[in-house]
Formats: structure tokens, C-alpha cells, sequence
């Protein structure tokens, strides 16, 4: 996950709890920005890209492909399972944040 696209998400996070509290916040687009939706998508994306690469490799490893070495398989067996638990852990920050804007009350 990129730094850039966890700044993008926190600044639509605050717009839209902005909005929540009566706050007026610019809801105009600026140039350069990225919409949520793409960069969750994207992310999501990278997640099934390593764990997909991960899962060819490990089978390679096992059909005894002679250029691939069990430490190779193993870091990117651990790159893969990072990579999701940082994912769900941001989908958990996520939850908890609709559920805070869901119970702000207006």
C-alpha cells in the first residue's frame, strides 16, 4: 500500500466527517487527486498480485523447478501474508471509522 494512497484516504475520511458534523467542505475534486474507490481497488490488486505470485512460486518449488530455492518461496510466502494482514487491518480502520461517521449525530 502506498503512502500517497493512504493520504488520499484519511483526506476523503475527514472531508466526509467534516460533512457529518455540518461542517462545509470542499467536495470539488483537485487536480491530481484520486477517487477512494480506485485506490482501494488498486490495492486490493496489489494484495492478489503477491499472493498470486507467492502460490506460483510455491508450486513451481514443489514440481521441483531447479531456479527456485525453498528461501524464495518462503519470503514470498511472508510478503503475501503481510501484505493481506495489513490489508484487513486497514479494512478494519475503516469500519471502525463508517461506524464513528454513521453514529455522529447530526
Amino acid at each position: 500500500m502506498s503512502t500517497q494512497g493512504i493520504n488520499q484516504l484519511l483526506g476523503e475520511l475527514r472531508a466526509m466527517s467534516a460533512l457529518a458534523g455540518g461542517q462545509s467542505a470542499s467536495v470539488q475534486q483537485q487536480p491530481g487527486a484520486v477517487e477512494f474507490g480506485d485506490v482501494l481497488k488498486s490495492t486490493l490488486e496489489q494484495v492478489n498480485s503477491a499472493q498470486k505470485a507467492s502460490q506460483d512460486l510455491q508450486k513451481s518449488f514443489e514440481l521441483g523447478d531447479e531456479g527456485v530455492n525453498v528461501q524464495d518461496v518462503m519470503v514470498s510466502m511472508q510478503k503475501a501474508s503481510l501484505s493481506f494482514q495489513t490489508m484487513v487491518q486497514a479494512r478494519n480502520k475503516l469500519v471502525s471509522a463508517y461506524q464513528e461517521i454513521m453514529n455522529t449525530q447530526v
